[in-house]
């Protein structure tokens, strides 16, 4: 007994044996379809499907199926759905009078083949031949590839032999053709696994290889513009914010680049370092005269990938130095802005200084207009009572007043600022 499982342990655990090589006794003939395929097709795919298992009393797969194999009248049909494509493979025992003359695709209804939804992005005949024990010669090999030049090797230890010429041939399809010494069936449907997912793995990597042929002109015009502006920050002799609004302006179009390219970038690199595996496991040895499958790649895949990667890591690193320079420019524009500042607050200290000393006297003119009032306020009310009869002296009591008047008059003055400024005080 144990505790109970985690929610995706059975489906995790089932996962590394999901898709296992379909087993083949030889000879054999073998066609393979990677289509890609969007989200949205997802259910006419299915429906595709259903419509040729229906046609010979087959059940179709479940709607939430990734792989599927049935036998369709004398073909063995398997189906996997990956990521971004699908795979089907046809299986047909026997072999025909000539290799290649009659594919296992043949023996499918031509109108359901065509209607796969989906572009075709990899297709390639498979044809096993039991019973070899040599190598066949240069003009045999020739006559089965057109008269191409021919890549192979020893596989499985000794077990079988491969040719193919990696090339499309009149009808769409590539070729592959194995020549059987002691394969056992596992051997043989992993051989075919194999020779199948180098074929739609290099393509799907390869679908890369035009948008880096696309991008790499424009690449070195960005490359030209950024040096340009580099050399406009370093001499400071600039529109700093022109020179800010043009590297802006190419930060935007080279993430535009990145954004429309990383994913494929990306699978270009995953889907490369599975045709290296797969060629790996095929245990290669070399025969007279032939350019192992291996060394093909090596001269003609992997530039292509190369080509891909130095795209994307040009794209990655022009996003890196533009960034820098973007950061370096706007340093120097804020620190410019700072100093326009601090000038600015200077010059409002100078003019608050001078408002004041205005203020003060304004202030000071005030309390002389003030006095000069209240004092002849004094007068009058004085000269008004010795009228009366009083015995009193005006002008002398306009004198004492004077002064006392001033005194409130500043109280009064300096109160008013006091209470104003506790009033502006946050």
């Amino acid at each position: 007994m144990f505790p109970p499982n985690h929610p995706e342990r059975l489906a995790l655990a089932d996962e590394v044996h999901a898709r296992p090589p379909e087993p083949v006794s030889t000879p054999a003939r073998a066609s393979y379809i990677a289509v890609l395929i969007d989200a949205d097709d997802r259910a006419r795919e299915q429906a595709h499907l259903a419509w040729l298992c229906h046609r010979h009393g087959v059940m179709p797969p479940a709607a939430e199926a990734t792989h599927f194999r049935a036998d369709i009248g004398a073909v063995r049909l398997k189906w996997e759905r990956h990521g971004e494509f699908s795979g089907y493979l046809f299986i047909v025992a026997g072999a025909a009078e000539q290799p290649f003359a009659a594919p296992a695709a043949a023996s499918l209804p031509a109108a359901w083949l065509t209607d796969i939804p989906g572009p075709t992005v990899a297709a390639v005949h498979v044809e096993f031949l039991a019973g070899a024990t040599e190598p066949p010669d240069t003009a045999a090999l020739a006559e089965h590839f057109g008269g191409h030049a021919v890549a192979g090797s020893c596989i499985a230890d000794g077990a079988a032999s491969v040719y193919t010429d990696f090339r499309i041939h009149d009808d769409g399809y590539s070729r592959h053709l194995v020549f059987d010494r002691q394969l056992t069936q596992g051997q043989a449907g992993r051989t075919l696994q194999r020779l199948t997912e180098i074929e739609a793995y290099r393509m799907l990597a390869l679908l890369a290889l035009p948008i880096a042929r696309r991008q790499t002109p424009r690449l070195l015009q960005i490359e030209r513009e950024l040096a340009t502006l580099t050399d406009g920050i370093a001499l400071g002799g600039g529109d700093d914010e022109h020179l800010l609004q043009e590297l802006t302006r190419l930060a935007a179009e080279i993430e535009s680049g990145v954004a429309a390219s990383q994913f494929r970038f990306g699978a270009c690199k995953a889907y490369n370092e599975l045709v290296m595996r797969r060629i790996a496991e095929l245990r290669e040895s070399r025969l007279p005269g032939v350019q192992t499958i291996e060394e093909f790649m090596a001269r003609r895949f992997t530039p292509a990938v190369a080509t891909c990667n130095t795209a994307s890591q040009r794209l990655v690193g022009l996003s890196e130095r533009v960034a820098r320079a973007s950061n370096l420019l706007s340093t120097r524009v804020d620190i410019a802005r700072e100093r326009q500042n601090q000038a600015l607050l200077s010059s409002m200290n100078r003019r608050a200084k001078l408002q004041l000393r205005l203020q003060q006297t304004v202030e000071g003119l005030s309390v002389a207009a003030i006095v000069y009032y209240l004092a002849g306020l004094v007068g009058y009310v004085t000269k008004g009572l010795k009228a009366g009869g009083l015995k009193l002296e005006p002008d002398l009591l306009v004198g004492i007043a004077v002064p006392a008047l001033a005194a409130l008059a500043i109280l009064a003055v300096r109160r008013a600022r006091r209470h104003a400024a506790e009033e502006t005080t946050p």
